[in-house]
């Protein structure tokens, strides 16, 4: 039964020079605070103690260390194991980033003494906290969805079909000597199922773009990246970015059903073979 989808004019897109501002723009913008960002850190290394070359690693720690908990907190679902450390932990990085170039700054320009052990001691901290952190990440991994909802997910109609189809032979002892009889409640039966089967509700989503990949879902497996994209292009609209593939598109999908969020990717080809 063909399910009803809401339809949507998709919205133009934006000029050249905004996509390109978008596209480019970004990793301009983060190579060029992480440029602007080392030397502060470097100081403040240098002021706790640490000499060359391992005073330079101070901000490869804390950009990597924002970034990653950054990353964590933003691709794992909500409720799931480790994102609220990795939200305290993408805070807690900027915080220190951002301690780390107000204390530089103000040593350098005279408004303080880097030569206080409370500064020392904090800073002294740093790596090992970070360290510690990530080690706490890499030890919670996403959770598996429950064998209780696993039944879902492959609750398609062909299943279905299967299981009734072959519970109507029960009542063969009463007539085996007809045995074509049996064979046209079989037949009729499937329509009737087909018709039992509940609609999915029409949902209003806030981008248009949602209604054509709200489909993929069908299929039982949570759409990839690739797939998100393909299919919007198939429909004739420009594909954005793969961030905002899953954490604008595929994120207000499965806000509006939770249970979707739930389900495994579509295995590939190699791990079929595996």
């Amino acid at each position: 039964m063909a399910e009803h989808q809401p339809t949507h004019t998709p919205p133009p897109a934006g000029p050249w020079y905004a996509r390109l501002a978008t596209t480019a723009g970004r990793p301009a913008v983060l190579a060029a605070t992480l440029i602007m960002s080392m030397p502060g850190e470097y100081h403040v290394a240098k002021f706790a103690g640490w000499s060359d070359p391992w005073a330079y690693g101070m901000p490869f720690s804390l950009s990597a260390y924002a970034g990653i908990a950054a990353v964590v907190a933003a691709t794992r679902p909500k409720g799931a194991r480790g994102r609220v450390s990795a939200t305290i932990g993408a805070g807690f990085a900027i915080v220190l980033a951002l301690a780390a170039q107000v204390v530089a700054h103000l040593v350098q320009t005279g408004h303080m003494d880097h030569n206080q052990a409370w500064l020392i001691a904090v800073t002294s901290m740093v790596p090992p906290a970070v360290l510690a952190h990530l080690l706490h990440l890499a030890a919670t991994p996403v959770a598996k969805p429950t064998p209780a909802v696993a039944p879902s997910t492959s609750g398609d109609a062909p299943v279905v079909e299967r299981v009734v189809a072959e519970e109507p032979p029960a009542p063969v002892p009463p007539m085996p000597q007809e045995p074509p009889a049996l064979e046209q409640p079989q037949h009729e039966e499937r329509p009737a199922l087909e018709e039992q089967r509940p609609e999915r509700p029409a949902i209003r989503y806030s981008d248009p773009r949602c209604a054509i990949l709200r489909p993929l879902y069908d299929s039982g497996y949570r759409p990839t990246t690739g797939e998100m994209r393909a299919a919007l292009e198939a429909a004739g609209v420009t594909a954005p970015s793969a961030s905002t593939l899953r954490g604008v598109l595929r994120a207000e999908i499965e806000k509006h059903e939770p249970e979707l969020a739930t389900l495994l990717p579509r295995p590939t080809p190699l791990h079929r073979a595996g």
